[in-house]
């Protein structure tokens, strides 16, 4: 299997095993819809072993551990189980280590398939493959998404409690009688990050200077330009698609690129990502379409519908991104482009085409941002960033807000 890739299963009964050079601790977490678990209980690994539908199975250090999927026990609401790997020994990385996983039926041990994730470093922890329930069919699907803060990292990410160790307390010595010094003077508290959206101004717009609207129909952005999505006067708060796609630039060869989008706080604090590992984010306010492994065809390779209605509203901005996880570069796509849709409808409101290119492995195409009267915006970016995974685009996401 590649990244991104899925297959149906054709037991019941899986077991997903993952062998490397060294010693890999395994764990299975078992997803919602909106890709948390329900409690810490569904977060199964040598310490907690079994859990409704999905078991963890020690190699005793002579086979891989692996972690085992009764699709016909999982309890309904649970959506996804996604299997992960850590190496054993503090601290190491993935750097040199190849894991494979294989997807074998539990009962037989026929081998379903195998995925060995590409072109891993620092990453001390893996998402390497998720068995999934899709129009009431079970499957299986290679992610190999890398985490370099550990098992905890994705842990947290799925809404697991990781408690950190609390210090060892440390006794305090008795103080020596000592002359009363004059009070140091506080620092000034430090001021909070600015928000995202700037307030509205007193003043209205001059007849003509006012910001561009969906008043007079399709809106073509170009790079760093701006459109309020208000209609009429009245805000648009109901379901978008953003469709995001592209072409190979040379005939013939397939550009895998997966589409992604990150929502953030007021502060630009990252609340969660939806990609093609995680479909579902913010109680379904956000949804991904599903991965797009060549690029071929006509249309949109991947939709991500918002909600804007549903959106909670600590989520004030949106970043759209695409990225290459396999290492394909940008220079290499052609017709890239980004169009925001009335989800109703269809009809095409605002379309922005990315017209140059860099050897960079993801873009930034554009953002949403919730403004004080509650109107949304959307800006055309169109920055390259050096990043491989949705992961690598949060810290640069929050800069381009």
């Amino acid at each position: 299997m590649t990244p991104g890739s899925n297959i149906p299963l054709t037991a019941t009964r899986v077991a997903v095993d993952v062998a490397a050079p060294v010693r890999l601790d395994v764990s299975g977490l078992l997803l919602t819809a909106d890709g948390k678990v329900r409690s810490d209980d569904d977060f199964i690994f040598y310490n907690q072993p079994a859990g409704p539908g999905v078991t963890y199975r020690s190699g005793q250090g002579t086979a891989p551990d692996a972690i085992v999927v009764d699709t016909t026990a999982v309890p309904p609401g649970i959506e996804k189980i996604v299997v992960t790997a850590s190496p054993d020994a503090a601290g190491q990385t993935f750097q040199g280590v190849e894991p494979t996983a294989t997807i074998r039926g539990a009962d037989d041990g026929s081998v379903l398939a195998t995925f060995t994730p590409p072109q891993l470093g620092s990453e001390t922890a893996l998402v390497i493959v998720e068995v999934y329930l899709r129009n009431g069919a079970w499957k299986a699907r290679a992610v190999g998404q890398g985490y370099a803060n550990g098992l905890a990292g994705i842990a947290t990410d799925f809404g697991v409690t990781v408690e950190e160790p609390a210090p060892a307390p440390v006794a305090a010595p008795i103080p020596a009688p000592a002359p009363v010094a004059p009070p140091v003077p506080q620092a000034a508290p430090q001021a909070p990050p600015p928000p995202m959206a700037a307030p509205t101004p007193a003043a209205a717009p001059a007849p003509g200077s006012g910001k561009i609207n969906l008043d007079k129909g399709r809106v073509s952005l170009q790079k760093n330009q701006t459109v309020s999505l208000v209609k009429g006067g009245r805000p648009m708060l109901s379901q978008v698609k953003m469709g995001l796609g592209w072409e190979p630039a040379f005939r013939g060869k397939d550009i895998d690129l997966d589409a992604s989008v990150i929502a953030y706080g007021p502060q630009r604090n990252h609340l969660d990502s939806c990609y093609f590992g995680k479909l579902s984010i913010l109680n379904g306010a956000v949804k991904h379409s599903g991965d797009n492994l060549t690029g071929e065809g006509a249309g949109d390779d991947e939709v991500i519908v918002v909600d804007l209605g549903r959106l909670p509203q600590e989520a004030t901005g949106l970043v759209f991104t695409v990225n290459s996880f396999s290492g394909q570069k940008f220079t290499e796509v052609a017709k890239a482009y980004c169009r925001l849709m009335d989800a109703a409808t269809g009809e095409e409101l605002v379309r922005f085409d990315l017209t140059g290119a860099q050897p960079q492995t993801g873009v930034m195409m554009c953002k949403l941002i919730r403004q004080f009267t509650g109107e949304w915006e959307m800006t055309a970016i169109g920055d390259f960033v050096k990043s491989r995974t949705v992961r690598g685009m949060v810290k640069p996401g929050a800069q381009a807000l």
